[in-house]
């Protein structure tokens, strides 16, 4: 290691040399400021201290090793014995150094440890009896593991300060002493000379492995840190030095040209043009010039021109005019329904009720729209269908997800990147104010740290407000009042109150498996087969294929999924035109299972509810209705009931007041009443993983415990729904539709209702009327009288359920 300074090397036999020999087990002691050096690192030292110049002389003209020992306390001009450390290291001195301006300078090399046990006096400099601490190069299995951890730090460390000599890592790399690599990964450490010392004083190797370990981890993360702040500072100043030198020398370019003046004049001339040709209102036209003229004295070669004119270009391209309607032809509007959709008969009246007002009052505020109703069932598409018939553009906004209130109002200009909210960008690409525009999953809305967007689309769906709306960007007011709102959602319950109470809400329940056929027939199958690129002549798929994938390999209330599935059985079919099979190909029943692998979906009912203690039960789901069982069972015990299959509050409230109505009504049933007390009742309802709540399980529940005790089954072609009372009473639920087509798509025959419910199956379909016997109850002994089977029908099948 070379030092700065002189090459010329004061020789030691030039100093007077009255100095008596050292004892064998002492050496002469150099103390040092804030430093640590450590065995088997060379460092050079700067010695300007008479009494540290002697020592060094004596060193190199005895030609003895010298020990480097830090002292507490740097401000201590002449240390004593009681201002040194004990343990230092002894070094040798490979170079000494004297510069031209006098200065002293040495290069020690360490050798090893040592301990100073006690200080002498007698000698020009300071001298010491010394204890060697040898280093114990044991390579035990734990001390290999640390080593291996300690080396690759050690690498790490170094790769991430700047301009560090390839030597040193390899140097690192060639270590093959434990105590060497923590000692030599500590000296490369920028740390405290204190923390430097501690781990000079740590003799055992594995602690001391620990020690420079977490201080290596320690000025790792540090290290990552400063290189990603630095990374992104520079990327910032060199991006900005960069679009500086660009703007400069764009400049130059055009006053070389004879450009630069001209081409700024001639921009701001054509946004003038542009401004008056936008026909906009007074106020925005006044703040669209104001702007312009700010642009204008702006230096092209600033940050914010760029801003300006892209706030400008916005409000130029916004359809501020209001374009001629076309009129609306109902009959016409009818058959766009009808080629469009199948069934939806009340849907498709109320769109034609819609279109026909907006006809005649077409400056009328026109109710808002939502569609509510499981996936798939046709939200989306019934808002292009009223776009067609309008005669206007449609634009659809995604709001799933949506928890930024700047989403709708858009950001203030003060922030870099700003725009506007997704509602005037969606005007802008419309390119008309009077556009058809679909608000999705409207439900799926939710308040964040930024504000709540559920607010915000208060005002936008208020025909008494929207026609003055403020976009944050904008900062000017735009009329939405022309704009036809229609939204969706999956769940009514999740749209808040005042924001429900703005729109006029439609249900679309789920499609009967009859629907879904014509709908696959129609539709599905068309679309499929232009997506694989096949032609009808080339592919059918037989009506039985069809029904078999609706009922075995689908399990909706819409019809997504059966569409994917026809899509695949298409596609089977593409493969095999596509290595030269003649068409034209169809797919059957038979080949479906080689197609689609075997059935998902089985009808479980008979086999479900063929022993006493089950009931069929009726579910609503945000996703459309299904069918639950309810299974119970009794073992010897105490009277405790036991519900489980994660069933909510509500639904366990249900099964308690269900066993005390059975309990209650048991000398009617028939049921020995010391039953109760000796037994425990456990009440189940499968697919456990599904959370389920609410009260309309009641009647189910009851049914179940009644067949339980009585020994007769429930009917397998039936299923109920209801909330019971603890007189007895069978009170109305919701979901009514979602459920009763749940039942239908099940193969289940006959349905027991709550009465005051028999309103609600006033709507129902005529393919779904006439599939389901509908019962309605006013009492549970009504649901006894019609569902269990008749006492000594049952033939036992199985012991277990």
């Amino acid at each position: 290691m070379e030092t700065k300074g002189t090459e010329g090397v004061q020789a030691a036999a030039e100093q007077p040399a009255a100095v008596k020999p050292l004892p064998a087990d002492a050496i002469a002691i150099i103390p040092v400021r804030n430093l640590t050096l450590f065995p088997g690192v060379v460092m050079p030292v700067t010695v300007g201290r008479q009494r540290s110049i002697a020592a060094a002389q004596h060193a190199v003209r005895e030609q003895r090793q010298v020990g480097i020992l830090m002292q507490r306390d740097g401000e201590t001009a002449e240390p004593t014995a009681i201002d040194m450390h004990r343990i230092g290291t002894i070094a040798n001195l490979v170079r000494y150094v004297t510069a031209p301006d006098g200065s002293h300078h040495i290069v020690c090399q360490g050798d090893e440890r040592f301990e100073a046990t006690e200080f002498l006096s007698g000698w020009p400099f300071m001298v010491a009896r010394v204890r060697r601490i040898p280093e114990a190069d044991a390579m035990t299995p734990d001390i290999e593991a640390h080593f291996l951890s300690l080396q690759r730090q050690t690498i790490e460390a170094l790769e991430l300060l700047p301009q560090v000599p390839g030597e040193m890592i390899v140097a690192v790399q060639s270590v093959k002493s434990a105590g060497t690599l923590a000692d030599m990964a500590t000296a490369y450490m920028d740390l405290k000379p204190e923390e430097k010392q501690e781990i000079l004083e740590t003799v055992d190797i594995s602690v001391r492995m620990d020690k420079v370990s977490r201080l290596l981890a320690h000025r790792i993360e540090v290290l990552r840190l400063s290189q990603e702040i630095g990374r992104q500072t520079k990327a910032a100043l060199d991006e900005r030095q960069r679009e500086v030198l660009l703007r400069e020398q764009m400049a130059a370019i055009q006053r070389q040209l004879g450009e630069g003046e001209q081409g700024k004049a001639q921009e701001i001339a054509d946004l003038e043009t542009a401004i008056a040709k936008a026909n906009m209102p007074k106020e925005v036209d006044e703040h669209a010039r104001k702007e312009l003229r700010r642009l204008e004295r702006m230096p092209e070669a600033s940050p914010e021109f760029g801003m300006v004119r892209t706030y400008l270009d916005w409000l130029i391209e916004l359809p501020w005019n209001i374009p001629e309607e076309q009129p609306i032809d109902i009959a016409a509007a009818r058959q766009i329904l009808d080629e469009d959709h199948y069934g939806l008969d009340k849907i498709k009246r109320r769109i034609v009720e819609y279109l026909a007002v907006r006809k005649l009052a077409p400056e009328g505020k026109a109710p808002i729209l939502c569609f509510v109703g499981p996936p798939g069932v046709g939200k989306t598409s019934l808002g292009q269908s009223i776009a067609r018939a309008m005669g206007r553009k449609f634009v659809r906004v995604s709001l799933g997800g949506v928890h930024d209130e700047s989403e709708i109002r858009g950001h203030r200009r003060t922030y870099i990147g700003a725009l506007p909210g997704n509602i005037i960008q969606a005007i802008r690409k419309a390119g008309t104010r009077n556009c058809v525009m679909m608000l999705d999953e409207i439900d799926k809305l939710g308040a964040g740290i930024q504000g709540d967007p559920r607010a915000a689309m208060l005002e936008v769906l208020d025909p008494e407000q929207n026609g003055t709306f403020r976009d944050n960007y904008l900062a000017v007011p735009f009329d939405l009042s022309r704009v036809v709102f229609i939204t969706t959602a999956n769940v009514l319950d999740q749209i808040p109150g005042p924001l429900r109470d703005r729109m006029e809400v439609i249900q679309l329940s789920g499609y009967t498996a009859e629907e879904k056929f014509n709908i696959a027939k129609r539709y599905l199958v068309a679309r499929q087969l232009k997506a694989n690129g096949l032609k009808p002549e080339q592919v059918e798929i037989d009506d039985e294929a069809l029904r078999e994938i609706i009922g075995h390999y689908t399990h909706e209330a819409g019809v997504r999924n059966l569409e994917r599935e026809i899509g695949k059985a298409l596609r089977h079919a593409a493969v095999r035109i596509a290595e030269g099979e003649s068409g034209p190909i169809r797919v059957t029943l038979d080949e479906l299972g080689n197609i689609l692998g075997p059935e998902r979906f089985e009808n479980e009912v008979a086999m479900r509810t063929s022993v006493p203690g089950v009931a069929t039960g009726l579910a609503w789901t945000p996703v459309g209705g299904d069918i639950l069982f309810i299974e119970a069972n009794r073992v010897a015990g105490n009277g405790k009931l036991i519900l489980t299959g994660q069933l909510g509050d509500v639904m366990k409230e249900s099964a308690q007041a269900a066993l005390s109505i059975v309990k209650n009504r048991a000398t009617s049933l028939g049921i020995d009443e010391s039953i109760f007390a000796k037994s425990d009742i456990h009440i189940h309802v499968p697919a456990g993983a599904i959370p389920k709540d609410g009260p309309s399980a009641g009647v189910a529940m009851f049914m179940a415990l009644t067949s339980l005790f009585t020994d007769r089954p429930v009917r397998s072609d039936t299923a109920m729904t209801g909330e019971i009372s603890l007189r007895g009473l069978v009170l109305p639920v919701g979901g009514i539709k979602e459920k009763l087509a749940a039942a239908a798509r099940a193969g289940l025959k006959r349905v027991l209702l709550p009465a005051r419910n028999k309103k609600d199956t006033e709507e129902l379909g005529e393919e779904t009327r006439r599939a389901l016997e509908l019962v309605f109850l006013e009492q549970v002994d009504d649901a006894i009288a019609a569902a269990l089977d008749p006492a000594g029908s049952f033939e036992r099948k199985t012991a277990t359920v």
